[in-house]
Order: structure tokens, then C-alpha cells, then sequence
């Protein structure tokens, strides 16, 4: 592992991460808990993926695992796609 893949580094690019939730209600469950962890900036919300995918910016550097942790408890996954998104 490596600190790119392990945290949300700040910046325009942030994090893609896919999730198993299907209904938008839920990704704004997810959203708001998000919302709660210090140092994310916001999330843009891709509905018209499946499996859908939540992008996460930072204004400080967050560990993956801490994202993960937040969504789990809700009952769902967030899976980081991959390290640099286009």
C-alpha cells in the first residue's frame, strides 16, 4: 500500500469510489455521513452509473479507511476505484 491509495490526497481530483447502494435516497444517506468526517470538501454524486460512484474531494488528507468505516456503518460498501480519475 501506498499513502495515494491509502488516503483522499486534497485537490481537484479527490477519489472515485464505487458503491452498492441503487437508490439516490441512500447516496444522501451516504452523503451526509460523509459530510461528518473532518477535512472532506465535498462529493459529486454519479447516478447514471451502476454500480453507482460517489467522487470525494478533500481539503485535507483523509484515510480511505475512515470513508470506508463511515459508509459501512450505514450498511453499505465505498470501494476507491482507482488512484487518479480522468
Amino acid at each position: 500500500m501506498s499513502l495515494l491509495s491509502e488516503n483522499v490526497i486534497p485537490g481537484n481530483r479527490g477519489k472515485v469510489f464505487g458503491t452498492n447502494v441503487k437508490e439516490p435516497q441512500t447516496l444522501e444517506k451516504i452523503k451526509s455521513a460523509l459530510e461528518l468526517i473532518d477535512g472532506i470538501k465535498n462529493m459529486v454524486l454519479h447516478l447514471d452509473i451502476y454500480p453507482r460512484e460517489l467522487t470525494i474531494h478533500t481539503s485535507k488528507m483523509v484515510t480511505v479507511k475512515e470513508i470506508e468505516d463511515a459508509v459501512k456503518a450505514i450498511g453499505f460498501h465505498a470501494i476507491p476505484k482507482h488512484d487518479y480519475p480522468t
